[in-house]
């Protein structure tokens, strides 16, 4: 059996990050050993992303420096995840430095793989070689934040995205399965829900269970709260608001990507939904989950798109006042339908495009920052900072969004605990406190 010194570089969305974990379960199983340093180990793994060039770009640029550290005690290196599992022809010509590509699914394939390329000392291709099985993770993120995949791939239709080229159909996991791994994560402040589109989970084994799963997960005692990212807005119910409204446990916040306002580009990416529908769905949010945080994502630049609908867009943003959103320029995907469009804007203006956005939503987070000084909040600790502590409210997700800098006033504060918060100032996305006595 291998006993090597491994380090993993992870990548990518959080979903990869879940991905990644199970490779790092792997190597805990094995009785390996797992280092934050590079330069101490003996195997290193980049988990990739290849959603966009940007991404293909970073996971590249790692590849090429970690492998430099061939120089040193590094002695093999493996590319796993999302790039292998579309570009891997690409990667074996280009890379010769790789010893191991192993795909989305490879998990279990990993040390297989590794005893080849000791063995027979060859580049390994192990790539859809894996059981597929979602093994056990070693969690990555701080112990009182975690994340659960409920579903991989995805059966929507964007015209920009590659994710089903990579990860394939929607697939759910099996309620039961996700009950037992959630259980299996021990003491979980937050539990962050996530999948392509959570909001789909069931309905490709027949019938829709997000409810059911929220409600399953709900009911461990080692999970405090639940929070919703990756919720379709055309998927979104009358009885998932019900239960977000009703259900103490999930917290009032839920991340829907839009990525246009405008009907005409909505209809070109393959969005389901109108601007009206998308205004009606805010709106009943906000009356059924009062106080409810929406967080939203939009693409500047699609193809074709005008400079008159991008002023549109700037004003849905007035109109729809969201607690928080990300912009991002459109990025050309060979080998999906917006490649081909007619139309394409160009690069410095998608640059421009998304800066006004940002300022525009700038100026509302500024706003709706601002009526919360003076007032008292629940914050859970995510860490210590100079001079104090770092958290989070209820509308902030983690990584995402703003955060809370408050001091403990003599307190004895610990991460991953909730404190109540006197807000005394705020700026653009973050806000500033005193734990209160």
């Amino acid at each position: 059996m291998l006993q090597k010194t491994f380090y993993i570089d992870l990548l990518g969305c959080d979903k990869n990050r879940v991905d990644g974990e199970r490779l790092l379960g792997e190597i805990e199983r094995h009785g390996c050993r797992i280092t934050e340093d590079p330069e101490e180990a003996e195997v290193i793994i980049i988990n990739t992303c290849a959603f966009l060039n940007a991404a293909r770009e970073e996971s590249i640029n790692s590849i090429l420096a970690h492998g430099r550290l061939k120089e040193g005690k590094l002695e093999k290196l493996v590319v796993a995840g999302c790039l292998p599992e579309k570009f891997l022809a690409e990667l074996q010509k280009g890379l010769p430095e790789v010893d191991v590509f192993l795909g989305v699914k490879d998990a279990s394939a990993l040390f297989p793989a590794l005893a080849a390329s000791y063995e027979e000392e060859r580049q390994v291709n192990a790539v859809g070689t894996g059981t597929g099985d979602r093994t056990a993770r070693h969690v990555s993120t701080q112990p009182h934040v975690k994340y659960l995949k409920i579903a991989d791939g995805c059966f929507n239709h964007c015209t920009y995205c590659l994710i089903p080229k990579i990860r394939g159909k929607y697939v759910s996991y099996p309620l039961e399965e996700l009950v037992a791994e959630a259980m299996a994560l021990g003491e979980t402040e937050e539990l962050v829900l996530v999948a392509q589109d959570t909001t789909r989970y069931g309905e490709d084994r027949g019938e829709n269970k997000f409810v059911e799963l929220i409600r399953a997960l709900t009911a461990l005692d080692n999970i405090r709260h639940i929070r919703l990212l990756y919720c379709y807005p055309e998927a979104i119910t009358g009885e998932l608001i019900a239960e977000i409204a009703q259900n103490p446990k999930v917290l009032k916040y839920i991340d829907i990507p839009m990525q246009h306002s405008e009907d005409r580009i909505l209809k070109l990416m393959g969005r389901r939904g109108t601007r009206p529908e998308l205004e009606a769905l805010v709106e009943k949010l906000r009356r059924e989950v009062p106080g409810i945080a929406i967080r939203t994502t939009f693409i500047a630049g699609f193809p074709s798109e005008t400079e008159e609908e991008h002023r549109a867009l700037i004003a849905f943003l007035g109109k729809m006042q969201f607690e928080n959103c990300g912009f991002f320029a459109y990025s050309r995907e060979e080998d999906t339908p917006a490649y081909r469009l007619p139309g394409q804007v160009h690069p410095s203006t998608k640059k421009r495009r998304v800066r006004e956005l940002y300022e525009a939503q700038a100026a509302i987070s500024e706003a709706k920052l601002r009526t919360w000084v003076g007032r008292t909040l629940s914050v859970v600790c995510d860490y210590p900072d100079a001079d104090g502590w770092i958290g989070r409210a209820y509308f902030q997700a983690q990584e995402i969004d703003g955060t809370v800098f408050f001091t403990a006033c003599g307190r004895d504060v610990e991460a991953g605990k909730v404190y109540k918060v006197k807000i005394v100032g705020s700026d653009t996305y973050d806000l500033i406190g005193q734990c209160e006595e």
